[in-house]
């Protein structure tokens, strides 16, 4: 007896899973993939059977007209059915005798060699007389009457007649039968199980999408370190220079077989990460990085703010944010935080700007400890400056006007009060505009100082070295830049004679009748004793003032610090002042006589330019130059410098000198550091007052004690010690005073600085940049040490997080 399997088993297939079905019985033809098993259960399908989560390898049945549909089982089992009919293969009754059925005149059946042109999916159901399709029954997919619609998955194709139809419902590479016919293939093999499959592609695309997004997220890195442009004028296949990102993308594909596989013209058309958006949300993502980095080492510690505001290229009022603290280290950090661009620049305005900063990050005003400003009226107005109605919410974040602009404005206010300074000031500039009105003058003036220097190394009278002679040109001064009147003055100075000889061309051979008219006007007064001394004398005065300029603009500069460099540097001007006269004398005759011009009689009457000699007052050459000028402008700049420098007479500052570590700890009084903790009353409660008395005593002899101590220069100094030998640890409350101490802002110079940077960022070709693309460019630009901890796996997580949310909204 002839078993099902052997009479139902597909050809191609070398193995196979046994079929259940029983024997044939002698009363059913031999052909007949029917038997009463499968009669019988077909008849009795029912629903509690479909519902069941479980499937038996018996409750196959061969013949596809009796066949309940796929939909019919669980879903949780329909793998595992098909499966089970795929493996078992299509039934093919190759023996039967097929029946006649009559198509008008003519008789027509079903043809056996069917099965060997379609062997791997015709089936035959002896019970309806009709051909059935396995692939289809098993993962048709609805698309209408294509292929055939349902016939060859359910009802059965009995049309003999046409023959054509067979060829038809296999259709193309993309019908409904060979896409069902993959998927049997695919279902077969355990590697490539649709769910493997799906795993395993869906791995490969996960690995793909991340080479593509480190290439991307590498190349910005490169561009915000850098500060350049991200975009190019035509970024199109055919561009020659698609700009910055797409460009070096490219190189890097070049250079990496990894990355050239799956980015650019190797990515979907979907998924390239490279479209303008993509780029902006990396450089988001990388900023709100860094912004999570500083507000995490700030901590619940207290900090400080410098606030300023600058106009950038577009016309647009931003205002630069710095946070002032001191890290666990103990060292004194200042950190650009966020640039915010305010419609106005009242104070209210910058207060709204700046709570809803706060706001959006988690802070809080009452965590201010300080606030340092340039001077404006805007910011340090008594009453409704942003000082004021900072100070009305928190009265423990004390105001210091940023020393380094006092300093400026005390330059400033000479030049304003003394007509010998102002008009020295205003010849500087009329020769900066002259001489370097064209690149013509600039090359001239660069070929005489070449001569000149020549010519000096030829007579040995210049010296020559590393670092020595370099090319140089007249410096601008700026009533707002630091330090740039000292190098005005000095650059003058060194280039003299080239420089007369430039005004002296102008005048003879210049183009311009008022130009030539203004350089003769111009020779005529430089060429002059008196433009002379002023401009050693100012040399001389600035160049004490310089150093503590400089000095101003550290970013661990503390208050005591700078009130010790104003003392000293009073008291330079005040030696200046009673013993530097003759010194000066002999630097100005000096350099007249070298550059010929006529030197004075200090004790003939003096005679000045452009007024009447009657009705003049007589008086000596030396009384002018030494009451009249010399003490008059050196008495005007210690005065300025006492009026501008008021805070360090107030009890605060003075306070805050006790903590200086110089002369084995001289400054340090108990009671007065006591009144400093009293200014901070959010910090220090009653309780802690009392046993801060007790830390402060026991504080002095200890340190006073460790040769650790002794050469320590400056507060900041002091705090790193603190940390460095744990005795944060054993005076908590003292070091808490310190860093009270070292949180009030000097100068505002990393506020300029920062406004330095946004020049390179947002420069005449990049003017459109809106706002938040310039806030993010600035932080990742300025802060670099922070960007270089950022590692791009929090930078994937937080873009992919980012994206899921976007998608949720």
């Amino acid at each position: 007896m002839k078993t099902l399997e052997s009479s139902c088993v597909d050809n191609a297939n070398q193995e196979i899973v046994p079929s259940p079905c029983i024997e044939i019985s002698k009363e059913i033809p031999r052909s007949s993939c029917v038997n009463k098993a499968n009669i019988g259960e077909s008849s009795t399908f029912t629903n509690s059977k479909r519902l069941r989560e479980d499937f038996d390898v018996s409750e196959i049945i061969s013949d596809p007209g009796l066949r309940p549909l796929i939909s019919d089982f669980h879903v949780n089992i329909r793998d595992q059915v098909r499966r089970a009919y795929w493996l078992k293969g299509p039934c093919q009754p190759r023996n039967h005798q097929f029946k006649w059925t009559y198509f008008g005149k003519d008789p027509r059946r079903f043809i056996g060699d069917w099965f060997n042109l379609y062997s791997d999916w015709l089936e035959y159901s002896v019970s309806k007389d009709a051909a059935f399709c396995l692939c289809c029954y098993l993962f048709r997919v609805d698309h209408g009457e294509q292929s055939g619609g349902n016939i060859f998955a359910t009802t059965g194709w009995s049309y003999w007649k046409k023959t054509s139809k067979l060829q038809k419902h296999v259709g193309a590479f993309d019908s409904a039968h060979n896409v069902a016919l993959r998927k049997c293939q695919l279902l077969t093999d355990q590697k490539s199980h649709i769910t493997v499959a799906f795993t395993k592609q869906s791995d490969i695309s996960k690995a793909d999408y991340r080479t593509r997004l480190i290439a991307s997220i590498d190349v910005v890195r490169f561009l915000l370190r850098q500060g350049l442009p991200f975009r190019g004028h035509d970024e199109s296949e055919t561009s020659t220079n698609k700009g910055n990102f797409l460009e070096l993308l490219e190189w890097l594909a070049d250079h990496n077989d990894n990355v050239s596989s799956v980015c650019l013209r190797n990515a979907p058309e979907n998924l390239k990460l490279t479209s303008p958006q993509i780029q902006k949300e990396i450089v988001s993502v990388i900023a709100c990085e860094i912004r999570e980095k500083l507000i995490l080492e700030i901590g619940e510690e207290p900090f400080s703010i410098l606030i300023d505001e600058s106009r950038d290229i577009s016309i647009k009022e931003q205002m630069a944010i710095i946070f002032r603290y001191v890290d666990k280290k103990g060292c004194v950090i200042e950190c650009f935080f966020a640039i915010i661009h305010v419609s106005d620049t009242t104070a209210l305005s910058l207060k709204t700007a700046l709570d809803m900063l706060f706001s959006t990050h988690g802070l809080s005003i009452s965590r201010l400890r300080g606030q340092g400003y340039d001077g404006a009226s805007n910011m340090q107005g008594v009453y409704n400056g942003l000082k004021s109605l900072i100070l009305r919410e928190n009265e423990s974040a004390h105001y210091v006007h940023c020393f380094a602009h006092q300093l400026q404005l005390a330059l400033i206010g000479v030049a304003n009060n003394d007509c010998q300074i102002a008009m020295l000031f205003s010849l500087m500039t009329s020769i900066s505009n002259i001489v370097g009105a064209s690149c013509q003058r600039r090359d001239s003036l660069r070929e005489k100082e070449v001569a000149r220097i020549t010519a000096g190394l030829s007579s040995g009278e210049i010296s020559s070295g590393h670092g020595l002679n370099q090319e140089t040109n007249i410096k601008r001064a700026g009533d707002t830049r630091w330090s740039s009147h000292y190098n005005s003055i000095l650059s003058l100075i060194l280039m003299f004679s080239s420089v007369v000889d430039v005004l002296d061309d102008i005048r003879l051979s210049g183009t311009d009748f008022k130009k030539r008219a203004e350089a003769s006007s111009i020779l005529t007064f430089v060429q002059t004793y008196e433009f002379v001394f002023n401009l050693h004398m100012m040399k001389t005065i600035l160049g004490m003032t310089n150093d503590l300029s400089q000095a101003l603009q550290k970013k661990d500069q503390n208050i005591v610090n700078a009130m010790h460099l104003v003392k000293i540097t009073k008291a330079q001007l005040q030696k200046f002042r009673d013993s530097g006269w003759e010194s000066l004398i002999t630097e100005v005759n000096l350099f007249c006589t070298k550059h010929q011009i006529e030197t004075l009689d200090m004790t003939a009457s003096f005679r000045a330019l452009g007024r009447s000699r009657r009705k003049v007052e007589e008086r000596t050459n030396l009384h002018h130059y030494r009451v009249d000028v010399f003490y008059s402008v050196i008495d005007l700049q210690l005065n300025e410098l006492n009026h501008r420098f008021n805070e360090v007479n107030t009890e605060l500052l003075i306070c805050m000198a006790c903590f200086d570590p110089g002369e084995n700890f001289s400054a340090f009084d108990i009671q007065k550091l006591l009144r400093l903790a009293k200014f901070y009353p959010y910090d220090f409660t009653q309780i802690q007052l009392m046993t801060l008395q007790s830390q402060l005593e026991t504080y002095v002899l200890d340190v006073r004690s460790r040769v650790e101590f002794s050469d320590l220069n400056g507060i900041s100094d002091l705090a790193k010690q603190f940390v460095r030998m744990k005795l944060d640890i054993t005076y908590p409350l003292v070091y808490s005073l310190i860093k009270l101490v070292l949180l009030l802002p000097v100068a505002t110079a990393t506020v300029e600085r920062a406004f330095s940077a946004m020049k390179i960022i947002k420069t005449r070709l990049r003017n459109r940049m809106n706002d938040e693309w310039l806030n993010d460019s600035l932080l990742t630009y300025i802060e670099r040490e922070t960007f270089k901890v950022v590692d791009n796996e929090a930078i994937i997580k937080r873009f992919q997080a980012m994206k899921t949310r976007r998608v949720q909204i």
